[in-house]
């Protein structure tokens, strides 16, 4: 079985045997969105959950950000429930320090700024399954729907999300021969073509028009990707791993036709716009 199938499994039996789980976590406050209900959190170690990473979490009721400032040192409750997870009861611990964002002047470059609908993502290369080396421009006229993933991601709502997503659309898709859904995972560190295998291999097993790239050895490749397709990364080095995600699709000279950010975009509508755009 594979290791994604059975991690999926997990979560649901989890989710059927015990709906609402609570975790105490420590972390120090990275950013408060009120407006979406969320606030960023760089998080230590959640024992028997996850490793330390900066990432979102949901709100179900302002009140319990009231009074709460970036670099807040603080002690909450993460409550998973059956199908959403949210924090709450948050108290003020000390003054804490922030996550040191990436080299700043590195990302001055225009290699690294965002790139808009119709203009060129660069002939970046990453490593297949196999270990080949794999480039953009080897797409063989194909159009590409391309999505960032990491293995170690522990939230149900992310990245296996969005391989369930990319699941759909490749079979939507499976007797085109003009697209392929390729997965990058930005992890450069932990996931190798041979970890990657693992995890995905028999996922994507029958699928020709569905790829999973490794970034190892290839880290000013996928930084590019990730800035130019309006998604960012941090913390691999320091295995404190923060991410925003964006799904986009390009045409068969790397322009860029459609974009989808987070991971909450419908894969039912993507596939609709997906056939729209490549009419």
């Amino acid at each position: 079985m594979v290791k994604f199938i059975l991690f999926l499994g997990i979560i649901i039996c989890f989710s059927c045997s015990s709906p609402e789980k609570i975790y105490s976590v420590k972390g120090t406050i990275y950013v408060l969105k009120p407006d979406s209900m969320m606030i960023v959190i760089a998080h230590d170690t959640i024992p028997d959950l996850m490793y330390p990473m900066v990432m979102p979490f949901d709100l179900k009721d302002l009140k319990e950000i009231e009074g709460l400032s970036v670099g807040d040192s603080v002690h909450f409750e993460f409550v998973w429930g059956d199908t959403s997870t949210w924090a709450r009861k948050f108290k003020v611990v000390g003054q804490g320090k922030l996550p040191e964002d990436e080299d700043d002047d590195f990302f001055e470059d225009e290699n690294y700024s965002e790139r808009g609908i119709g203009e060129i993502i660069d002939n970046v290369a990453f490593l297949d399954l196999d270990s080949s080396l794999v480039r953009l421009s080897d797409s063989d006229g194909k159009y590409r729907f391309i999505s960032f993933i990491f293995t170690r991601c522990p939230m149900p709502n992310m990245c296996p999300a969005v391989v369930i997503k990319n699941d759909y659309l490749a079979k939507a898709f499976k007797e085109r021969n003009d697209i392929e859904f390729v997965m990058v995972s930005f992890d450069y560190k932990h996931d190798t073509p041979s970890v990657l295998k693992d995890f995905y291999g028999s996922t994507i097993e029958g699928f020709d028009n569905w790829k999973v790239w490794s970034s190892t050895g290839h880290i000013e490749d996928v930084y590019r990707l990730a800035k130019q397709s309006g998604c960012n990364f941090w913390g691999i080095e320091e295995n404190k791993i923060g991410h925003t995600l964006r799904s986009i699709l390009i045409g068969p000279n790397r322009e860029i036709l459609g974009n989808w950010p987070g991971d909450n975009w419908k894969a039912g509508n993507v596939k609709t716009a997906i056939e729209l755009l490549m009419k």
